[in-house]
């Protein structure tokens, strides 16, 4: 059996905020048979469909009013990732993910990567909410103007 490496909350945190709608976060931690980090790929890439879709069809298409919000969630999700990642106490980060023993001590760098993510992670939030309320209204009026 091969010994785990130290695993970094400041590498964490960063990789959650940078690329955690990809699940490279979950990877750096668990390695590449780590389920949950395969979840994330499908619908970041869903939702990004989705944008180039409307940008091409434009706000007529309905399609990308499902797959939209998909990118708003991963993006949401891994930004909430990141942020507890940096606050996790350095002793239980420790014995979580690194049982060498070798000491975590948080720096300001992991401080503002946990900044970051939970302003980018509540303006894609807010966005995502805003986006899907929009177009929820935007169909109801549609169906309701067709069925006059």
């Amino acid at each position: 059996m091969t010994a785990r490496r130290h695993r970094s909350k400041l590498v964490a945190t960063w990789l959650a905020f940078l690329f955690g709608s990809l699940g490279v976060h979950r990877f750096y931690l668990h390695g590449l048979r780590d389920v949950w980090g395969w979840l994330f790929p499908l619908p970041t890439l869903v939702g990004i469909y989705g944008v180039l879709r409307m940008r091409a069809l434009g706000g007529d298409d309905l399609l990308p009013w499902f797959l939209i919000p998909w990118l708003g969630l991963t993006l949401s999700a891994a930004m909430l990732t990141a942020v507890i990642y940096g606050l996790t106490p350095d002793d239980k980060w420790t014995a979580r993910h690194n049982p060498d023993g070798a000491p975590t001590h948080t720096g300001w760098a992991t401080i503002i990567g946990v900044i970051l993510a939970l302003s980018v992670g509540a303006a894609v939030a807010v966005a995502t909410i805003a986006f899907t309320s929009q177009r929820v209204f935007e169909y109801q009026q549609l169906r309701s103007s067709t069925a006059n």
